[in-house]
């Protein structure tokens, strides 16, 4: 059975495929719609709540961006997903984005990108402001942390910058002041100097996503 990652543009599958671009892991790549008029019992079997990404493999299947990024690693010997004395520092870096930059990244980017995208309501300035506010008090953090190095971990570039920026390749909409932050600018940059990063769905049957209303 071939291995098969199911993605669409959004911002963790985009980053599980950008993950198996970087580690050129042996895998093929199937644009899905699990949600779309029809398409849900094709893609029940592999994650009953329906949501992308998915790797399915010979034996079963692992939905969840960090998980699948895991698994990856492990296919290819790679230690972008750290194994051995960095993992903790790894880890905390990937549990601190989930709570708090990446947080505040998705906070803002539902109210300036999703919501017009999709359709899904109006628009919440109090939520924009709330998740402004969150923005700066992690990204002074990541400000101090980054000052003096390429990358989080001080062994180089692991699986932790590529979560803990999700949601950047995406602030043509979401408008984040990253300007007001330099040290993270650059970090951002250096990972935008990465080809499987800055656009990890080349040679791909991508769909566009929706365009954002102006």
């Amino acid at each position: 059975m071939t291995t098969t990652l199911y993605f669409s543009r959004n911002p963790n599958p985009r980053l599980a495929v950008a993950v198996a671009r970087h580690l050129a892991a042996p895998v093929s790549f199937q644009f899905a719609e699990p949600l779309a008029p029809g398409q849900a019992e094709r893609y029940r079997h592999l994650n009953p709540s329906l949501r992308l990404p998915i790797l399915a493999e010979e034996g079963g299947s692992l939905w969840e961006a960090d998980a699948i990024a895991c698994r990856l690693s492990q296919l290819v010997g790679s230690d972008f997903w750290r194994t051995g004395h960095d993992l903790p520092g790894m880890i905390r870096w990937v549990s601190w984005a989930r709570d708090h930059f990446m947080r505040a990244c998705d906070m803002v980017h539902f109210e300036r990108g999703t919501k017009p995208r999709y359709g899904l309501g109006p628009f919440d300035q109090a939520a924009l402001d709330e998740g402004l506010s969150h923005f700066h008090a992690s990204a002074t953090i990541l400000e101090d942390q980054l000052r003096d190095r390429d990358w989080l971990l001080p062994s180089g570039l692991s699986y932790a910058d590529f979560r803990m920026a999700v949601f950047l390749p995406f602030n043509d909409v979401a408008r984040l002041p990253l300007a007001d932050y330099p040290a993270v600018d650059r970090w951002h940059q250096r990972l935008m100097a990465l080809p499987a990063w800055a656009d990890p769905f080349a040679g791909l049957s991508a769909p566009e996503l929706p365009p954002v209303p102006r």
